[in-house]
């Protein structure tokens, strides 16, 4: 008994059990009585034992415990514990949940109470000359000098006396404008033909059914409504540049049309462009794809092809017909709606019509360059080719539409080592004409109206975007209606007036230096082209006396302006010809009275900004669950992650919040439950 009671001891003051073995049966009848002490008594004096630190250096001890001392009260203890603390996030889970809904339905049901609360219009200020105006002008039309909604309340009132601003077009160029004017700079009006701005580079998108078109436009009055300004639902068809007056044709609900004169003080031209045709016969068969209706004519027509395909009366022929997809041009809008036909096919339509239907597709691109995607790297042409030769896209390079009929379409290319003109035919029943931009007919109209406008597919502005031979800073031009020059030669005499300080009619180096830093002001793209400023004085010195005459002069102005490459017709261009725009007509608005009181009102916009200088931030283009971009010399091609941060960009640069959700929305949608394939 006292060998027991000293073990029991040592136990107590030990604080891990350290027992090697335990006691044979007959070790234990000849040494110790046959008697374990109570559970009580080694709960007291034995503290618990750690299994996870003990288990593999005493396995007998944990035996000779299991009955006792690691048995249920831990255990319990334990699982109390942990269920309380469960319950405990659980129910702060739940609570938070229901306060959490509570609140977002008391807002709503706020917000709807002071949306949706009576207000009762009385006696609704509006001017007789707004609802009766004077005719006047060259065709003695009506003259807006008043609109209806000018007196509407004390804040357009504020700004009924400020200078008229009038922008035409409601484009990439036109919202980037609004966005950047300052609230109160001008009378501000809006003339369009839609009321609602699009985000065109995802109408590819839209018209398959992957983003809804709601998703991609914002309603002009919203956006305007921030600089309270007014829109006219009309389209400008003339210009009278010595009064200042903008015709506009307008159109009643009976389909008749009425033309008014809009005054102006400062005119903003942004109403793009329109598809070149390049003189192709039948062009009345093909769609584009520049507005939202395009959109929803091409996804009509797609949706009708398949539809039609899937019937059993369909003959093999036929079917095959009307599941040939010919896209005419290898740019960009080309490219992506390819694919997005592509993604259609793959995705949806094996899914829900009959497989034959799927198998019978085939989609054609035909580009009149060597590549697709010319205009990106070498290394972006190839990945999208190589893509779409995965994808069994037909890509027809160097190739031209010669004609398009309503059930074929006719190209022609040349063989290179014989140089003979095949002629083939691509039996379709949809055509998409995507290849290159020619003027819209306002454009054309006010370049007529101006003797030096001699460009083709646009309007010639000046660096600060000026129309060039508009009386200056009356009419700016800007996005794709417009190229801004790149002749410095026709510049040359202004230039000699400038530099030529002895006037011996030659220029000499210093003279030089001071010509180029007024050719980087006027032409801003020619700095690249003139970085080796000695190098091109003695290249082009061919007497070598150190001097350059008008000839030699006439020579390296005319070698600089052939090299200068005119900016591309791209949102981008247009975005950023809007912002920089509509900084400087706030800054013009804010300096008024310094500026007239200082006499600059000849020179004003040299005064307040510089030159507009674009900076390139990258291309990309979607090719079907992938993306390729072109960031400087940089350039990026890949698979999914490429795509959705395509996605990204896009998404962020969306005109409101509000499309930005819409976005979103479709986007989850269409991961989730497909496009939607019914026709409306």
């Amino acid at each position: 008994m006292e060998m027991w009671n000293d073990i029991m001891r040592s136990l107590s003051r030990a604080k891990y059990y350290r027992l090697s073995r335990l006691p044979t049966r007959s070790e234990r009848d000849s040494s110790m009585p046959t008697l374990i002490p109570p559970r009580s008594i080694l709960r007291s004096h034995c503290p618990p034992l750690r299994v996870g630190v003990h288990s593999r250096q005493f396995p007998h001890s944990l035996r000779f415990l299991s009955a006792s001392s690691t048995s249920t009260p831990n255990d319990s203890n334990r699982f109390l514990r942990y269920g309380s603390k469960a319950a405990k996030y659980s129910a702060f889970t739940c609570f938070s949940a229901v306060l959490g809904l509570s609140v977002v339905v008391g807002g709503v049901f706020i917000h709807d109470a002071f949306t949706y609360s009576n207000r009762h219009i009385d006696r609704v200020p509006v001017s007789p000359l707004a609802l009766h105006p004077e005719c006047g002008g060259p065709k003695n039309l009506p003259v807006a000098s008043v609109l209806v909604g000018d007196e509407d309340d004390g804040v357009p009132v504020a700004v009924k006396d400020k200078p008229r601003l009038v922008i035409v077009g409601g484009g990439w160029g036109a919202v980037s404008a609004l966005q950047a004017i300052h609230p109160g700079d001008y009378h501000v009006t809006v003339v369009s033909p839609d009321t609602f701005t699009t985000f065109t580079p995802l109408l590819p998108s839209a018209a398959v059914g992957t983003v809804s078109v709601r998703s991609l436009v914002e309603s002009l009055r919203k956006i305007i409504a921030r600089l309270h300004g007014q829109l006219i639902n009309g389209r400008a068809v003339d210009l009278v540049m010595t009064d200042r007056l903008l015709e506009i044709e307008t159109v009643s609900t009976s389909g008749e049309r009425h033309n008014l004169y809009l005054p102006y003080d400062k005119l903003v031209i942004a109403v793009g462009s329109v598809s070149s045709t390049h003189g192709v016969p039948g062009l009345e068969h093909c769609f584009q794809l520049k507005t939202v209706a395009d959109a929803q004519s091409i996804r009509r027509r797609i949706l009708d092809n398949f539809e039609i395909a899937s019937l059993p009366s369909t003959s093999e022929e036929e079917r095959k017909r009307l599941l040939s997809f010919v896209v005419c041009g290898g740019g960009p809008t080309g490219v992506e709606t390819a694919a997005e036909i592509y993604d259609l096919c793959q995705e949806d339509i094996i899914n829900y019509f009959p497989k034959l239907c799927r198998k019978d597709v085939s989609i054609h691109v035909v580009q009149s360059r060597e590549h697709i995607l010319n205009t990106y790297s070498e290394a972006i042409s190839k990945f999208a080719e190589d893509k779409f030769q995965r994808d069994d896209v037909e890509l027809v390079t160097s190739a031209r539409v010669r004609e398009v009929h309503p059930d074929h379409v006719v190209y022609t290319t040349r063989d290179p080592q014989t140089g003979e003109i095949a002629e083939h035919t691509i039996p379709t029943n949809f055509v998409l004409w995507s290849t290159g931009i020619a003027m819209n007919p306002f454009t054309a109209r006010v370049s007529s109206l101006l003797p030096n406008q001699v460009h083709k597919k646009a309007i010639e502005v000046d660096a600060h975007l000026r129309v060039k031979g508009a009386p200056l800073g009356d009419v700016y031009a800007i996005g794709d209606c417009t190229t801004i020059e790149t002749s410095v030669v026709s510049h040359l005499l202004e230039l000699v007036e400038e530099a030529d300080r002895n006037q011996d009619g030659k220029i000499d180096f210093d003279e030089w230096e001071i010509m180029v830093k007024r050719i980087k002001k006027k032409i801003p793209m020619a700095a690249s082209h003139l970085k080796k400023v000695r190098a091109l004085f003695d290249l082009y010195d061919s007497d070598a006396d150190n001097k350059l005459n008008l000839n030699e002069l006439a020579v390296l102005l005319q070698e600089i302006g052939n090299k200068i490459t005119a900016l591309p017709a791209t949102a981008q261009v247009a975005s950023q010809q809007g912002k920089y725009l509509g900084h400087k007509l706030h800054l013009l608005a804010a300096k008024r009275d310094t500026l007239l009181a200082n006499d600059l009102s000849a020179s004003t916009d040299e005064a307040v900004s510089e030159p507009f200088n674009y900076r390139h931030l990258g291309s990309l283009a979607y090719i079907g669950n992938a993306a390729v971009f072109e960031l400087g010399k940089l350039s990026f091609m890949g698979g999914l992650a490429a795509m959705y941060a395509w996605r990204s960009i896009y998404w962020s640069e969306q005109v409101s919040m509000r499309t930005r959700a819409l976005l979103m929305i479709d986007w989850i949608v269409r991961g989730v439950w497909g496009r939607d394939l019914s026709r409306l």
